[in-house]
């Protein structure tokens, strides 16, 4: 299993959500470019990779069904240092939450990539009611 980088990872992490259930919106994509132009943990990341990295994510994921999701998210783990970790889950509950629907998919992804990155299910609640209050509407 070779090794990726943590702006790699946490591409993988918002093309996953994206892809998990199974159909790759406008509104998700255009989130994901969003946050990689604005969101400062993407400062230094060359934007004309966004696609290359979210293709390779994708040939992951296409791979071995659920083996490939495995290897996504073993590479994910191994190359976020802990202070990203909270990060890449906030930053796949706002890809979530681009298209104002949340398929039982998404959820169950959710769940998956908390415990895989060993994240505190308060902080994730956390995270997840600031998604919610930030999309509410009339």
């Amino acid at each position: 299993m070779s090794t990726i980088g943590p702006h790699q990872a946490l591409i993988y992490v918002m093309v996953t959500m994206a892809a998990v259930d199974n159909r790759m919106g406008d509104a998700e994509l255009k989130r994901i470019g969003s946050i990689v132009q604005r969101f400062p943990i993407f400062r230094d990341f060359d934007p004309d990779r966004l696609v290359l990295i979210a293709q390779e994510a994708a040939e992951l994921l296409s791979t071995d069904g659920e083996d490939g999701l495995r290897t996504l998210l073993a590479l994910v783990k191994e190359a976020l240092p802990e202070r990203l970790k909270e990060t890449a889950y906030a930053l796949a509950v706002e890809v979530a939450a681009a298209d104002m629907k949340l398929p039982k998919e998404e959820i169950r992804f959710l769940q998956i990539l908390r415990d895989t990155l060993g994240l505190d299910k308060l902080a994730c609640a956390a995270i997840e009611r600031s998604a919610i209050a930030r999309y509410a509407v009339n």
